[in-house]
């Protein structure tokens, strides 16, 4: 039997949708279904690693967790990494398709169609209900005639849409309504129903708002979703940082360990960091400006999608000077994968990898980077073979790399064991052990590891035995349940088809 369905619609980017899909799909799991998530295409440098080696959003990881499966590239088959303002690199179902600028893109379009239908085939044959993501929004007339995520989709899978609008912003009447009329009838006809996301304060308020929606649109409101903060759930992109950077300067001087984590303009991964932030007298801030680096405890330089450009900017921005000479005072200096990179003595790509060229690192670490055409993408389960003396206990890690850049390193730090079966050598450290780096992602979600870190920057463990697993597991469940208060559940149930 072919699974049910639900669409998630946004009025505009950055509404929810992940984080509310999110949620369903916990909340539709825990009621015993199979529940699948999907997104036709997705746009962000934060991915993940499926067990066969695939690349995928970031979201779409989550989103399969909280369902309590396995990730698999059929779950978002087109993922687009942007390396500029003009070009992205196309990930198809998990593997490197090009790199492509915007006009050539939408001209592979109808045979990238094909593969996100057969996608959407697959997993509505092997679960119960798929819930399905849109991107940006359906109302954007210029681009209606390339759609394969939004409307496009949900015609194609007869699927119910529910159309989201952020009254964070404001205008929540423009958006929802606004989007409603510009839809064509057939288009139209599948919105089976209104959230109005991020709301702050008594819900009661918007009764009037409600009734004007329901009103004017003809479709019903299912909710009145609050605003979650601290919902622990892994920012889908970037856009999440801006709004933590404004609070970061707006806030106290904070606790007694201060982690700063350079803010690239490429950034990816950065959900690296976060059960750093979660630790109990650790705050993590996210910096793009020199004046605001200050004399942190640990600096981290994280994931980057362009290595080379992202250099460049970090010595225009004068951070690396300013991370430069922290380290020569002693304050540990951290590189995770691009960030890594840059840590190095050189950067080569001779291949045009990321559009060519050479230039010099930060020579905090030696190590020679090349890039070359092949993309590393895996599982993998790690232990720490020298370098750091600090983490002698934490044995059993885990994370995943994406990278195309290999580091040459004499006295590599991780000995890797992919899922594919090779054994890889990853990392390298300065002398003392204060500045080190690896491609692996994922670190610091290990708890040993990251409890052994901290306690060498001086921070107390003993208050600490929070396991970051079973904390996302909490995150989900709690997700679920905000859902569960504030939604229809009857008449959504009655929408899917339940």
């Amino acid at each position: 039997m072919t699974a049910r369905t639900l669409m998630i619609q946004g009025a505009a980017s950055s509404v929810g949708k992940s984080l509310l899909i999110t949620g369903l799909c916990r909340l539709y799991a825990r009621r015993g279904l199979r529940v699948a998530p999907f997104k036709a295409q997705n746009m962000s440098n934060n991915a993940g690693v499926t067990p066969e080696g695939g690349e995928i959003g970031r979201a779409q990881v989550s989103q399969a967790e909280a369902c309590g499966v396995p990730p698999h590239v059929d779950m978002n088959p087109v993922l687009l990494k942007p390396e500029g303002d003009s070009r992205s690199q196309v990930v198809v179902l998990g593997r490197k398709l090009d790199t492509l600028p915007a006009r050539e893109y939408y001209r592979r379009k109808p045979e990238l169609w094909e593969v996100v239908t057969a996608a959407l085939a697959r997993l509505r044959a092997a679960a119960d209900l798929v819930i399905i993501e849109g991107a940006g929004s359906p109302a954007e007339l210029n681009l209606r005639k390339g759609d394969i995520v939004n409307m496009a989709v949900a015609l194609h899978a007869q699927a119910p849409v529910l159309l989201v609008g952020d009254i964070d912003k404001g205008g929540i009447f423009a958006q929802l309504l606004g989007t409603l009329w510009l839809l064509e009838p057939e288009e139209r006809a599948l919105v089976r129903g209104l959230l109005v996301n991020k709301f702050r304060g008594d819900p009661a308020l918007f009764t009037d708002g409600v009734r004007i929606l329901e009103a004017r649109g003809g479709v019903p409101v299912l909710g009145v979703v609050p605003w979650l903060r601290d919902h622990g759930v892994a920012e889908e992109d970037g856009a999440g940082l801006d709004e933590r950077i404004r609070a970061d300067a707006q806030g106290e001087s904070g606790p007694a360990i201060d982690i700063a984590v350079i803010r690239f303009t490429r950034i990816a991964n950065f959900d690296d960091f976060d059960p750093l932030a979660t630790e109990p007298g650790v705050r993590v801030r996210f910096v793009s400006a020199r004046a605001a680096l200050g004399r942190p405890q640990a600096v981290i330089l994280p994931g980057t999608k362009h290595t080379l450009a992202d250099l460049a900017w970090l010595r225009e921005s004068g951070l690396a000077g300013a991370i430069a000479d922290l380290a020569a005072a002693g304050t540990p200096v951290i590189g995770i994968c691009g960030g890594y990179q840059m840590l190095g003595r050189v950067i080569r790509d001779p291949d045009g990898v990321e559009g060519g060229g050479e230039a010099a690192g930060l020579g905090l670490l030696p190590v020679d980077v090349v890039f070359r055409g092949a993309k590393v993408t895996q599982q993998v389960a790690a232990r720490v073979c020298g370098g750091l003396p600090w983490a002698a206990a934490a044995a059993g890690l885990t994370g995943y790399e994406i990278h195309a850049g290999e580091a040459q390193a004499a006295a590599p730090i991780l000995e890797l064991r992919r899922q594919n079966g090779e054994v890889a050598f990853d990392g390298a450290s300065s002398a003392d052990g204060r500045v080190w780096g690896a491609h692996l992602h994922g670190l610091f979600h290990n708890d040993d590891f990251r409890r052994a870190w901290l306690a060498s920057l001086g921070w107390d463990a003993a208050g600490s035995q929070m396991q970051y697993r079973l904390r996302k597991a909490a995150s989900y469940d709690r997700l679920a349940d905000a859902l569960a208060s504030a939604l229809d559940l009857g008449r959504l149930d009655a929408i899917i088809g339940l």
